[in-house]
């Protein structure tokens, strides 16, 4: 166990590492590089198979509701309403959502927040299975969902370091990607099936039914076995200290404020892909659900990839951030399903690079005792700019057709990566060189001095 801040954790690197040089995080060691070896350890192992089962509950629910609400409305812009208020109190109430998280103990927060969604996904199979469901129920269920998640969220991101140390972190999180994206490629067929075959609403119970996974993991965990950290007591200006501390390590707010534009204006799937096959390709829920399996299983591809590789950079995220965009653009003007279907799988993948890269390079660069209020933060801006992102991406694909919405989500994501690689180019002092050695001809970026971000 932890003895207190910063023990068995990965600490705010410093000026003059030479972690910042080489683009190696700390907890990028030898130790993380096997595809599975933060399975090795029960805690997670618990964890991970609970996760398992929740987020293919919840992924059915995600389908199930963005299908139900395009039934009620014929509107993609309601679906895109929708999205906006499940994640709008991350938007609102994120930063605080981390601070909560640093004060309590996880185990048992999680134990609450994990009970509170699996009630929420109940609420919605009774209205529905009662007839009863109007599409304002469907606004108010998703709302009560985005307020459990901010304290869920950062809560849950901030659990794995205490479960698998700092060795394995990288790797946890990426295993938690795989575990995300592996429920995405079951969830969505299984969701399409129920639709057709009996109806909506008992999706909505086997969702809520799901979270019982889970809570039943948190309560066989060993807690001598945790890495924990000391909940910070309670205090004034606890979120300005949170906000601070950010704003001061490059190696921090370029990520976030990067997956911030992302995930506002690029990952909008449920909005282009319901409009894409109700609209371009005239098919019902069952088309929708295959589009999902296709981005879930690029997604699961990178984050296997991902889980192997061993360290986190900068380069890296602007990089990915910039071939989704232009793979967005691409899938939009795609003249045919197929083409559409397989552009999806590269998206999925390159997406799901973009948030692993990102989300543990922030993680492992972060002091134990700000982890939850840094990936509140993160959260927020990835996932609370949607309320922001998913009405306009919504009105550009109610009034102008879904291929202009989608390329406009891809062309802020390229112009974002591109206008914060110069931004990195001019902080940092960067130059380009060419290396014509034999076995060396490449062009590569390299710092006239030293840098203070991870590059």
């Amino acid at each position: 166990m932890s003895p207190g801040p910063g023990a068995d954790s990965a600490p705010a690197p410093k000026p003059h590492d030479d972690d910042h040089t080489s683009g190696t995080a700390p907890g990028d060691g030898p130790a993380g590089r096997g595809t599975f070896s933060s399975l090795g350890i029960r805690n997670y192992r618990l964890f991970f198979t609970g996760a398992i089962v929740s987020n293919t509950g919840t992924w059915m629910a995600r389908i199930t509701q963005d299908w139900l609400v395009l039934t009620l409305t014929g509107s993609a812009a309601a679906v895109g309403i929708t999205t906006a208020l499940q994640f709008l109190p991350m938007l609102l109430f994120g930063l605080y959502g981390g601070v909560i998280a640093d004060r309590c103990p996880k185990r048992l927060l999680l134990l609450f927040s994990q009970g509170a969604l699996g009630l929420c996904g109940l609420t919605l199979a009774v209205l529905t299975l009662s007839g009863e469901v109007r599409v304002w129920h469907v606004y108010l269920v998703a709302f009560l969902l985005g307020m459990v998640t901010v304290v869920d969220n950062p809560t849950r991101q901030s659990f794995v370091s205490e479960m698998v140390g700092p060795e394995q972190l990288r790797n946890a999180v990426s295993l938690n990607s795989a575990n995300f994206q592996s429920a995405r490629l079951v969830g969505p067929a299984v969701a399409g099936v129920l639709i057709t075959a009996v109806g909506s609403g008992w999706a909505f119970l086997l969702n809520g039914l799901s979270f019982l996974a889970p809570i039943i993991g948190l309560l066989l965990m060993r807690p001598a076995e945790l890495h924990r950290t000391e909940p910070v007591p309670r205090g004034k200006g606890q979120l300005r200290e949170g906000l601070k501390y950010v704003a001061g390590r490059p190696e921090l707010i370029w990520p976030i404020v990067l997956v911030g534009f992302v995930g506002t204006f690029a990952f909008n799937f449920p909005i282009w892909l319901t409009a894409f096959a109700d609209k371009v390709f005239h098919a019902g829920a069952g088309t929708y659900g295959l589009l999902n399996t296709l981005i879930a299983a690029g997604s699961l591809a990178g984050a296997l990839l991902a889980a192997r590789r061993g360290s986190s950079r900068l380069r890296m995220l602007l990089g990915a951030a910039a071939l989704l965009g232009v793979l967005e653009i691409a899938a939009a003007l795609a003249p045919s399903f197929w083409l559409f279907a397989a552009l999806l799988v590269a998206i999925g993948m390159v997406g799901l690079t973009v948030n692993v890269t990102a989300n543990s390079s922030v993680q492992m660069a972060t002091d134990p005792a700000m982890r939850g209020r840094v990936m509140s933060l993160y959260m927020m801006v990835f996932v609370g700019g949607t309320p922001l992102g998913a009405p306009v991406v919504g009105w550009l694909t109610d009034h102008y057709g879904v291929r202009v919405g989608m390329a406009t989500g891809g062309a802020v994501a390229v112009i974002a990566a591109v206008v914060i690689g110069l931004i990195l180019l001019r902080a940092g002092g960067m130059r380009l060189k060419l290396d014509l050695r034999r076995g060396h001809r490449h062009v590569r970026m390299v710092p006239r001095e030293r840098l203070t971000a991870v590059v």
